[in-house]
């Protein structure tokens, strides 16, 4: 069975976002949220909830996609996650 690959976005309370690439959504949600590395984007902007993620199992797509995404306007990727998450939960809750 191959890999699943996943593009995600994290949003602060204030709407800082973060876009990244892992295999292992969990764990990699888990790294952010842990704040070890206090140098961080995500520990600096405090970008821990999960809004935003879609998954592929070609890690070459996935890493495209996440340029991708990294390219557009900040706008955009707003609206990409309102038409996913219009209420912009957390779907790692609990993590």
């Amino acid at each position: 069975m191959g890999r699943t690959y996943f593009v995600y976005i994290l949003a602060s309370e204030s709407r800082e976002l973060y876009v990244g690439v892992t295999n292992d959504l969990t764990k990699r949600v888990a790294q952010h949220r842990s704040g070890l590395n206090q140098k961080s984007y995500t520990t600096r902007h405090q970008t821990f909830r999960l809004v935003y993620c879609e998954s592929t199992s070609d890690v070459l797509s996935a890493i495209r996609r996440e340029k991708q995404i990294k390219g557009w306007t900040r706008r955009r990727k707003i609206e990409l996650i309102d038409h996913a998450n219009p209420d912009w939960k957390d779907f790692a809750d609990g993590v």
